[in-house]
């Protein structure tokens, strides 16, 4: 038999694309249109109908950048269309969509005059039928037309005005298309989706099977049989021909692929968080109409924060998804408020995006998620799994790792264990995609592609458009269905996570391990970008901290008399939350969001500062004498942890010599010698005498690397970025401050168009060398790092996460540790050899590299790098630009303990206010590897305090913890604050005694 197999594909792709799919519309009349230009930002729905609304041309263009356009529809449907069999009457509206996916171009909602949403329209989703606009045959309903430009511009990663409405501009992005009543011919559309399912699988088989060439011969008697000039009248023939191939069944052991619903809608990302909340009210309008079409269809919703939004603004269509959460349509997943990153927020702010998900979740809708769900954050910290498990969830699902730049994980379903011990089970879906539209190659990769293969059947496929929103469409759903039970094909069921979750977990019991980690080998810039946001986030983390132990301090110590202001505490958390999402606080954002972030920041701030004043004044009292607030876990200038006391401030001050043209600084606890270009010579503790600066190297060692990635600019940091690099080592001025208790050193440097002043301080009594770096940032495309070569022999460093830290190994004998060139660290770093390390504490900076080299003397240096700023071009060309501070400390001869206290003292500024009286700390534990990381009063409003605590050394630890109030009683609870059974708590009446594995995070709950 000859070889015409392409022949016949070519034929096939134009048959379908120019005879049957413009023939689903046999007819169309255009409508009568009108229309509102919103002067600046979206109004309300009733707002906008009462404007005048005047002639719109059909074809014109339309929409400045991030502009809104209200159009309002009218016509009548010509008598007979939609009476023949198997026809529907719809109206088809092209806003002037391009072929790019939808979420990333202009994108609309319709209206019914009532002011109740119909539907949204996008790029493959330009249909409204007839029937939900409830008007008979007159047609007459509103558009609001949302003119997002396309800031990917094909994912060139070129600078763009569009993400900034100050330089975005006026021009119209888009031209009207076809506004139209159309006729749609169910058996064609029927006929396209038949001819779509079994291309797109015949294209994945091997051309050795039988089963390519029946499929592709029936694809050719369908064109056969089917007139061209009479495509709606010869369909059901075309449709006969292709009944047999899709009636065979799948092999008996064909793949099982669970199909959930899906839009991972980023709640910021290439547009602003005012466009997101439009994005969820489309996507979720869709959705709950394709439930009303299909009862079989379930979509599963993973941000309680969007579901807010929803709630707050677009009641209606609340209402409408309440009812299908109650028939198991609408299903929440994940029990977060966003699907927030997981490698930059504190521990607490970690557990709080469970308990404010979750708790959402349940006093909405009566549902608690069993899953974490988290398809595109940017890596995964060790510290997860225990804190999922302690929210009362069981599964994590993730797909990001499938975009590993060099390492294959190696498997898809695994049990994922954290830094305590918890274990996870966790699902990779082996489709890669979390935007699956259910095509034969996704179908076929996810089936190639996974990789337990006699130890599970099944995967899941998370479908619908994402990232900018859109979800699912019915052309999906008819997928589904004709992959059911398929020849050649896995079998693909509609459900629910939670059914995939179980299925599984129960077939598959004997499951590999991955421990630590999931590191991500790409998107490492994510780290450092966008400064100003990641400062603003760790501040917000440490005011939120300070404000629910002042208030919890004042309610309890003043007898009732102050209010704990619980709803302000949570509205605030949730701002602070939300700016977590993982394109805002990693900084992938356009200039509006970072903006808005900054914004926010700033009234967190306020809104915490007034609240930690109003709760010190209740417990302090009135009075004139000077207080020391210490919020910190460990006690600070003689003040206890928790508690308010006069501060007692060392005696002696540091001394200061003059040397070299630099200075010699020592306060009796460590020397540290700077020269005269105002770098780091020499650090040494006095207890140990041992100096930590390798020899013939220096601290405080800026450099400036050239920081041009092949893609995702703001994203990556490339690995060839150590190939060029300019050492900013020359001062141009060393001064000593004025004399004062303190020892400052302040050093100037020039570089490119930019300027940095260094405050180099060692404070009286301190066991750390501050270094406060103010830098007036005007670099594109560059990456600044400060750097500290140290005479230690690290074998690994440890980086703090939340509720412990992590070891990564310094050397590179495989490919996964070489991928890990730049890593993430909370409040403090480690290296160290066996008796001795050095602890580097930082307020602002997440991005670190640690590596070393053998000298000549035969000794190692371990260099420890910290990612001061970066200045990618791509979504924000002026990312990062403009003045920056940034500190950290450097301690010689710490250990982890020291290290644990560093990181506090970091990012707990002392805080002296005046009052009547000293104020005793609710609580004291006797082992400061105990840490006390939050303390509040329950969310209940009962009164009870909330005390979470972890161990912080990574060693089993003895301690106990005591109540300094009235407490009746005490129970260990979930992050839900529910009872649980907790290993190593025996409560009693007023304390605890505990006994914890290396990092276990336990919550109490000290009734009052």
């Amino acid at each position: 038999m000859h070889d015409d197999r392409r022949i016949t594909e070519v034929r096939l792709d134009r048959f379908l694309r120019e005879r049957i799919t413009p023939a689903i519309y046999t007819r169309t009349t255009p409508l009568a249109l009108t229309s509102w230009d919103v002067p600046d930002e979206p109004v309300p729905v009733m707002e906008a109908l009462r404007q005048e609304f005047l002639p719109q041309e059909h074809g014109a263009p339309w929409g400045k950048p991030w502009g809104t356009k209200w159009l309002r529809l009218q016509g009548e449907v010509p008598d007979s269309w939609g009476t023949a069999p198997d026809t529907e009457v719809e109206i088809v509206v092209d806003l002037g969509f391009t072929t790019e996916i939808p979420g990333f171009q202009c994108e609309g909602i319709a209206w019914r005059p009532d002011g109740s949403i119909v539907k949204a329209i996008s790029p493959r989703n330009q249909h409204i039928p007839l029937k939900l606009l409830g008007s008979g045959m007159a047609v007459d309903f509103y558009v609001e037309a949302a003119a997002n430009p396309d800031v990917a511009q094909g994912w060139s990663f070129a600078a763009t005005p569009y993400g900034d409405k100050a330089t975005a501009g006026t021009q119209s992005q888009y031209r009207l298309g076809s506004i139209a009543i159309a006729e749609l011919n169910r058996t064609v559309w029927e006929l396209q989706q038949d001819v779509w399912t079994l291309s797109g699988l015949m294209h994945e088989l091997p051309t050795e099977l039988p089963r390519r060439h029946e499929i592709l011969r029936a694809l050719e008697r369908m064109m056969d049989v089917i007139d061209p000039d009479d495509v709606a009248g010869t369909a059901a023939a075309g449709r006969a021909a292709l009944a047999e191939v899709l009636a065979r069944p799948a092999y008996a052991s064909a793949h099982q692929l669970l199909a959930t619903g899906h839009a991972h809608i980023d709640s910021a990302w290439l547009w602003p968080v005012r466009e997101t909340i439009r994005k969820c009210a489309r996507t979720f309008s869709n959705v709950v109409a394709l439930m009303d079409e299909d009862p079989e269809f379930v979509f599963s919703c993973s941000s309680a924060q969007q579901l807010a939004w929803i709630k707050e603004f677009y009641p209606e269509l609340f209402a409408r998804i309440r009812e299908k959460v109650s028939s198991g349509q609408f299903v929440p997943v994940g029990g977060m408020w966003v699907e927030s990153d997981t490698n930059m927020p504190g521990g607490e702010a970690m557990a709080r995006q469970f308990l404010e998900g979750k708790s959402f979740f349940l006093d909405e809708f009566g549902v608690e998620c069993r899953e974490a769900w988290l398809p595109d954050s940017f890596g995964y910290s060790a510290a997860l799994p225990q804190i999922v498990k302690a929210a009362g969830s069981q599964w994590f699902l993730t797909q990001k790792i499938s975009w590993n730049q060099i390492n294959r994980m190696p498997h898809h379903t695994f049990n994922w264990e954290g830094i305590d011990g918890t274990r996870l089970f966790t699902h990779f879906p082996p489709v890669d995609t979390y935007n699956s539209e259910l095509s034969g190659r996704e179908l076929a990769h996810a089936e190639r592609n996974y990789r337990d293969h006699g130890h599970g059947t099944v995967s899941l496929v998370p479908f619908g458009y994402g990232d900018g929103g859109g979800g699912p469409t019915r052309e999906m759903l008819a997928a589904a269905r004709r992959t059911a039970d398929l020849e050649g094909s896995p079998k693909v069921r509609l459900g629910t996570a939670s059914s995939f979750f179980e299925q599984a977990q129960a077939e598959y019991t004997a499951l590999p391990v991955w421990v630590g980690e999931m590191y991500l080998e790409l998107h490492r810039g994510t780290y450092t970008s966008q400064a100003r946001t990641k400062q603003g986030n760790r501040r917000s983390e440490h005011l939120l901290r300070e404000a629910e132990l002042w208030c919890a301090t004042a309610a309890v110590r003043s007898g009732g008399q102050f209010a704990y202001p619980a709803a302000e505490l949570k509205r605030l958390w949730r701002l602070v939350l939300l700016q977590q999402f993982h394109d805002i606080l990693p900084g992938s954002a356009i200039a509006w969001v970072h903006q808005d972030a900054e914004r926010n920041y700033a009234a967190v701030a306020k809104g915490l500062e007034a609240v930690i004043g109003q709760a010190a004044e209740a417990a302090l009292g009135e009075g004139n004498e000077e207080f020391l607030l210490n919020a910190g876990p460990h006690a600070r200038d003689g003040v206890p942890a928790l508690a308010a006391a006069p501060a007692i401030r060392p005696v002696e001050s540091v001394r200061i010599t003059a040397q070299d043209g630099g200075f010699v600084l020592d306060n009796g606890i460590i020397r540290a010698v700077l020269d005269d270009n105002g770098l780091l010579t020499s650090l040494r503790d006095h207890a140990g005498g041992r100096e930590a600066i390798a020899p013939g190297q220096f601290g405080n060692h800026l450099e400036l690397h050239r920081d041009t990635p092949n893609e995702w600019d703001a994203w990556d940091i490339d690995e060839f970025y150590r190939r060029n690099v300019t050492s900013l080592t020359e001062a141009a001025s060393v001064r000593l401050e004025q004399p004062g208790p303190d020892a400052v050193v302040v050093v100037e440097r020039l570089f490119g168009a930019s300027r940095i002043t260094q405050r180099i301080t060692l404070a009286a009594g301190s066991a750390a060398l501050g270094i406060s770096t103010e830098v007036d940032w005007q670099e594109r495309e560059k990456l600044l790092k400060l750097g500290f070569p140290l005479d230690l022999r690290a074998d690994r460093s440890a980086a703090e996460t939340q509720f412990g830290h992590v070891f990564r190994p310094t050397h590179v004998n495989t490919s996964w540790e070489a991928a890990k060139f730049e890593i993430c660290a909370h409040r403090w770093i480690h290296v160290a050899e066996p008796g001795y390390g050095v602890a580097i504490a930082n307020s602002s900076t997440y991005g670190h590299d640690v590596a070393r080299n053998i000298r000549d003397d035969g000794g190692t240096t371990t260099t420890v790098r910290l990612s001061l700023l970066r200045a990618a071009k791509f979504p924000d060309p002026e990312a990062d630009r403009g003045r920056h501070v940034l500190d950290i400390w450097i301690r010689p001869g710490a250990g982890i303990a020291e290290a644990v206290e560093e990181g506090y003292r970091a990012n707990l500024a002392p805080r002296t206010v005046k009052g009547g009286h000293p104020v005793e700390p609710l609580f004291s534990v006797d082992n400061s590897a105990v840490v006390i990381e939050a303390v509040k009063l329950a969310e209940d409003g009962s009164g009870d305090v909330i005390v979470r605590l972890y161990e912080s050394l990574g060693k089993r630890s003895a301690g106990r913890i005591t109540a300094n109030f009235a407490a009746t009683g005490v129970r260990a609870v979930d992050l839900l604050e529910r009872p649980v059974d907790a290993p190593g708590v025996a409560a009693g009446r007023d304390a605890a005694e505990l006994t914890l594995r290396p990092f276990q995070l336990v919550t109490l709950r000290f009734a009052r």
